[in-house]
């Protein structure tokens, strides 16, 4: 029995009034055509959208600058009350500080040389002194200064034991010497070949700002500094804890033996030390203790701790708008922190975390640096990302997914709207 042919089922189109034929917006081809390069569009802005997510967004673990580590922000005690403290830490008080980055180290004298390679820049040593700064921060009636050639201080140890105390003993271990400046930081002769890894020394704070500024960063403010100082030990003595300093085992590089005259650290090591000769605090920090002062960016102010008393948590502090210490009248100071290879407990144990110091702006001295810090803000801004390569792959990655995410829809839109006919062989999808 034969069957019967099956037919064809015809729809006939739907005519308007005026006889023609409706499209959806014209020729269907082109109509497909163009949703497909709209999903195209949406597509690629999907995966630039993921992809500068994942670049640019301020994530500490992919943006770390090289050489730097993450200080996590938190509240802190910010000075001391111990017996032992010099009045200017003194009282006690709590401040919140937000996070930032940190050079884990003292700027070296190779990076600050790749700064005046670069730059042509000249320090505050270098520059002939300038009378008429020296007289502004005199008392009235002082005589004009008459050594006008470059120079700076340098730590010369005494011949035997002396008086030191006093306001005025420093002056017999602290000598102005012509030519003495970074490149030469104990005076003509001295050199800083072989000791590209020290810190760099004989800086006025104007000169570590401008490197700071060189680099992308900024110098610390104190509260930065203790906070970052502690390595989260809040309240501790030393940025190692409460253990007294060991000549044995040293925590940190300071003056071993009888100060000024007599050193008895092992040679290579009776002033600056390499960085990382000692081990990092718990932020992993190096030298926040001994080896050299840092500059802060605060203003010095001898009397800050006491005003701030009974004011509750301090936030964010930035130091005093001006410089005031009845010691020095006329003279400004900045904030200096952490203490130098002459700390020695029986002349200055300033080489705690709460102690602070004050020194004109552009004084630079051969037991002086500084190191820098950055907020996240201008972390970003530089896109210190290069040494995150994993991290690089890892948002190419996403944004990649992304983008492959929208392929259905580009896939649905070719075919009309409706899923593609799929069929399965021995081979596989067709």
């Amino acid at each position: 029995m034969s069957r019967k042919p099956r037919l064809a089922q015809v729809r006939t189109p739907v005519k308007t009034r005026n006889g023609t034929t409706p499209t959806a917006g014209g020729d269907p081809a082109r109509w497909r055509a163009g949703k497909v390069l709209l999903l195209l569009g949406v597509a690629l802005g999907g995966f630039a959208g993921a992809y500068a997510a994942v670049t640019f967004w301020p994530w500490r673990g992919s943006e770390t600058p090289p050489g730097m580590v993450w200080v996590p922000g938190g509240e802190f005690t910010m000075g001391t009350d111990a017996a032992a403290a010099w009045d200017d830490e003194k009282p006690a008080h709590r401040v919140r500080v937000d996070g930032f980055w940190m050079d884990e180290t003292d700027v070296t004298n190779d990076q600050f040389r790749r700064f005046v390679d670069e730059t042509g820049y000249v320090t505050t040593a270098e520059k002939p002194v300038d009378a008429e700064q020296i007289l502004r921060q005199s008392p009235p009636g002082a005589p004009r200064p008459t050594d006008l050639a470059p120079g700076s201080m340098v730590f010369v140890p005494t011949a035997g034991p002396v008086d030191i105390t006093g306001p005025q003993a420093y002056r017999q271990w602290w000598k102005w010497t012509r030519g003495a400046d970074w490149r030469h930081p104990e005076g003509p002769g001295s050199s800083i070949e072989g000791r590209g890894d020290h810190p760099v020394v004989q800086v006025s704070w104007d000169d570590a700002n401008a490197y700071a500024m060189w680099a992308g960063k900024r110098l610390p403010t104190e509260a930065e500094w203790e906070h970052a100082a502690r390595g989260g030990l809040d309240g501790k003595t030393y940025v190692w804890g409460d253990e007294p300093f060991n000549a044995d085992k040293p925590q940190c590089h300071i003056w071993q033996g009888d100060f000024p005259w007599r050193n008895t650290a092992p040679e290579g090591r009776k002033r600056t030390t390499p960085v990382k000769s000692y081990p990092p605090n718990g932020y992993g920090l190096y030298d926040m203790s001994g080896n050299v002062w840092q500059w802060c960016s605060d203003w010095y102010q001898r009397d800050l701790y006491r005003e701030r008393r009974g004011k509750g948590v301090i936030d964010n502090p930035t130091g005093p708008p001006r410089s005031s210490d009845p010691a020095p009248p006329f003279t400004p100071q900045r904030v200096q922190k952490g203490g130098s290879f002459l700390c020695n407990d029986a002349y200055c144990s300033r080489y705690r975390p709460s102690a602070r110091h004050g020194c004109p702006p552009d004084t630079g001295m051969s037991h002086v640096g500084f190191r820098c810090v950055k907020t996240a803000d201008t972390a970003k801004q530089a896109g210190a990302r290069a040494d995150d390569a994993e991290g690089g792959r890892s948002g190419l990655l996403v944004a990649l997914l992304a983008g492959l995410a929208c392929v259905p829809a580009l896939v649905l839109t070719a075919s009309g709207g409706r899923p593609p006919n799929l069929t399965l062989s021995q081979g596989g999808v067709r």
